[in-house]
């Protein structure tokens, strides 16, 4: 699971069952249906739902069945539905785990009906991969034409005017970031190839200019990008490409029963799906979210500072480590998991990035468990020689 922690139950017919995560506007179509029903508001040139209908889709609305999709800052969702609405483009940034991903894919879905216009960003990342390609059997056969070109997510986002979701876009190269101005600022997207084609009689043309070698930006269409705090200074953007966006921080849960109920309900959701057949025990999940919690911040409950971990700590690692111990507790031994799970689990999300993260780990399994009361903090303490080296 990948950024994805503030998800509801999903709603998966019998068509979609055999898929591990159908994309959002097929999980929750009967939500969509019904707010596209409902939706008597005014709306955005291009857009699926009106900006109340969108936000309602991400926070629920009980009256119409809709549940809540994404735990965080509500007056967030209205400030990035409006900036949809305009001509600039919308940035989430935050820690990792935070819902980035959840949130963007979720507001695609609400305003183009589609989520699934996606560049992931990457060293490799190129601008065929964000722009379009071409065929290359028809290339050498044909030459440039609309036959032979292939569109990616920007092409295809521009011609139908729909959301562009683009992933982690700080880890690309700065010059395929910059390929994302023109379309940004003047809605419009050029295919030199078509152009110098119609030049040489190769392509329906007008005065030499190619019907096609330009695609504008219909209504609807605009980008939503995601960047991880911790990746700033990997590849920054450029100041050009930066006055075209709004950023919005999405931030950690900041109360513990919201985070405890949302790990609760994702990992019972993911447990289900992996075929366990109890629920997880909700006092293992109470010391599972104190852990990352204290982990993340640096300070326990009492106050006392503690070594910070590099490692994520987010509520997104929390709920895959909940999978994980119930997945053990079941099919190792046929019951929910519990303390001593968790430190079997943990090592592989606290020591990622810093070999010394294991040995704060155990530090805090040794020193903090210890002076909590209950059944499974005890256990958690009795089982920390389970942690690697």
């Amino acid at each position: 699971m990948k950024d994805h922690p503030s998800e509801g139950s999903e709603d998966v017919d019998a068509g979609t069952a055999e898929y591990q995560r159908p994309p959002a506007e097929v999980r929750f179509a009967d939500e969509l249906d019904r707010l596209r029903e409902s939706d008597t508001g005014p709306r955005p040139p291009g857009w699926a739902l009106g900006l109340t209908a969108a936000r309602r889709f991400i926070v629920g609305d009980e009256a119409l069945g809709v549940r809540r999709k994404f735990v965080g800052d509500t007056a967030l969702i209205d400030r990035a539905l409006v900036t949809l609405a305009t001509s600039r483009g919308l940035m989430l940034v935050g820690e990792p785990g935070t819902a980035k991903s959840l949130l963007s894919e979720l507001i695609a879905a609400a305003v183009s009906g589609t989520s699934t216009l996606t560049i992931q960003g990457g060293a490799a990342t190129t601008e065929d991969q964000i722009k379009y390609s071409w065929n290359y059997a028809l290339l050498v056969s044909e030459g440039p034409s609309t036959r032979s070109l292939v569109p990616a997510p920007l092409l295809t986002g521009m011609a139908e005017g729909r959301v562009v979701r683009f992933e982690e876009i700080t880890r690309c190269p700065l010059e395929v970031q910059d390929s994302l101005l023109s379309p940004l600022s003047d809605r419009v997207l050029a295919i030199p190839e078509l152009s110098r084609a119609a030049a040489g009689g190769g392509a329906a043309s007008h005065g030499g200019q190619s019907a096609d070698a330009m695609v504008f930006a219909r209504d609807g269409f605009n980008i939503i990008a995601t960047a991880n705090t911790r990746d700033r200074g990997v590849n920054e953007m450029s100041a050009a490409l930066k006055r075209r966006f709004n950023f919005e921080t999405v931030f950690p849960i900041a109360d513990f029963a919201t985070e405890l109920d949302l790990v609760e309900q994702e990992a019972g959701r993911l447990l289900e799906h992996s075929g366990v057949q109890v629920a997880p025990r909700r006092d293992v999940l109470e010391v599972l979210v104190t852990v990352f919690r204290e982990l993340r911040d640096a300070t326990t409950e009492e106050g006392r500072s503690m070594d910070r971990l590099s490692a994520v700590m987010s509520t997104a690692e929390a709920v895959s480590v909940a999978h994980q111990v119930g997945v053990r507790g079941w099919f190792l031994r046929g019951e929910e998991g519990g303390a001593a799970d968790i430190v079997e689990c943990l090592a592989g999300t606290a020591a990622k990035d810093n070999p010394e993260d294991l040995a704060r780990l155990r530090r805090y399994l040794e020193q903090q468990a210890a002076r909590r009361d209950g059944e499974q903090w005890k256990a958690l303490h009795a089982a920390r020689h389970l942690l690697p080296g």
